[in-house]
């Protein structure tokens, strides 16, 4: 089987698409892969990664505020599209597989001029315009909720399958993810913005570090590249000890292990972030960005909050003294998080690879 895969600019793009290959390699000795990305996104460190080989256009998204800019955009669109279609050709895919980012849209659009078995992933509850554009051109929209269906043209389009996760990050044992990060019984707090970091939370997430006692948790915080040096300067002048049982990374490399070991998760509301939270059953407090499409993170985390299963923090009520009392109010009750815990598992889907592997396979065949 020979997948052009296509998902870029951010890991919540990259990685269901990553998931997909590798589910895919580990069932199909014969199988090839070819990702499709941008030279500006993550998909340049993290595709290479994992073994697969990656070929570059040039697009970016429309601009919803400086709307003169699009004429630039819409040259690029049908440029990156023919571009496509050559490497296409070349390539010579079995199916295409889209999970979003507006690199996916072209690569849509050439697979259905060239006639070839396609499908697109949307993550969110609300679609995003690369996938509302892109629906006409391939052969199902999969989705992760079923409301989703009621925001496209082609509802008949639509088969929800949830989220695909990394296999890795569902087979490692808590025990033994602590034990590999040299963790004992002191609770263990994951915090990161993203992929690419949140200045919102880094910024009060240098407050929070100053207010936690020596031996009250260990913790990993991720910055995102981009705010690293900033976050370390200003923690740096606020006198916070780094190392030991506090640690701050650019990018953490490592989620398979420290997901599962986590006693609590504070990050954003993506939809990979929360349905990873859920299958692992973590507890969580969650900070929607308010900066995305129908402030679709937040009916994210809203979901998760009526069933008892997070606590949310928006941005206008974040700051490092209701983060802190939040965290501290958590890890000092494990009963609190026992219970959150299970209320979340409630809501994993946790089979949407075998699902997709499946629904590829069908298409395929047609």
């Amino acid at each position: 089987m020979r997948i052009l895969f296509a998902g870029g600019g951010t890991a919540g793009h990259i990685n269901p698409a990553l998931s997909i290959a590798n589910y895919f390699r580990e069932r199909d000795n014969a199988f090839q892969a070819l990702f499709i990305g941008t030279e500006r996104g993550l998909e340049t460190k993290l595709v290479p990664r994992e073994g697969y080989e990656i070929r570059y256009i040039d697009i970016r998204g429309f601009d919803r505020r400086r709307l003169w800019r699009n004429v630039a955009v819409l040259y690029k669109l049908a440029a990156a599209r023919r571009a496509c279609r050559e490497i296409m050709e070349e390539f010579k895919p079995d199916a295409v597989v889209c999970t979003g980012g507006y690199v996916s849209g072209p690569v849509a659009m050439a697979a259905g001029k060239l006639h070839l078995p396609a499908i697109i992933h949307e993550q969110n509850v609300y679609p995003g315009l690369t996938v509302k554009g892109a629906e006409k051109y391939v052969n199902y929209v999969v989705t992760s909720f079923e409301e989703t269906k009621n925001y496209m043209k082609h509802p008949e389009k639509c088969v929800l399958a949830g989220n695909p996760l990394r296999p890795e990050i569902l087979k490692t044992d808590r025990a033994e993810a602590r034990k590999k990060l040299g963790l004992g019984k002191e609770p263990f707090v994951l915090v990161f913005g993203g992929s690419l970091g949140a200045e919102k939370i880094n910024e009060t997430m240098a407050g929070v570090l100053q207010k936690i006692k020596p031996g009250a948790m260990r913790l990993l915080f991720g910055t995102g590249d981009r705010n690293y040096d900033r976050t370390k300067a200003r923690l740096a002048q606020a006198g916070v000890d780094l190392g030991g049982e506090i640690q701050v990374v650019p990018y953490i490399n490592n989620m398979e292990t420290v997901m599962p070991a986590a006693d609590l998760i504070v990050s954003r509301a993506g939809a990979i972030t929360v349905s990873e939270i859920a299958a692992l059953g973590k507890p969580s407090i969650l900070i929607p960005s308010p900066n995305v499409v129908r402030n679709h993170q937040e009916q994210n985390a809203r979901a998760f909050e009526a069933k008892g299963a997070a606590v949310v923090l928006t941005e206008d009520r974040l700051t490092a003294d209701t983060l802190f009392e939040a965290m501290m109010k958590l890890v000092s009750d494990p009963q609190a998080l026992e219970k959150m815990g299970r209320n979340v598992k409630k809501i994993a889907k946790t089979d949407a690879l075998e699902q997709i592997y499946k629904l590829i396979l069908g298409i395929v065949k047609q």
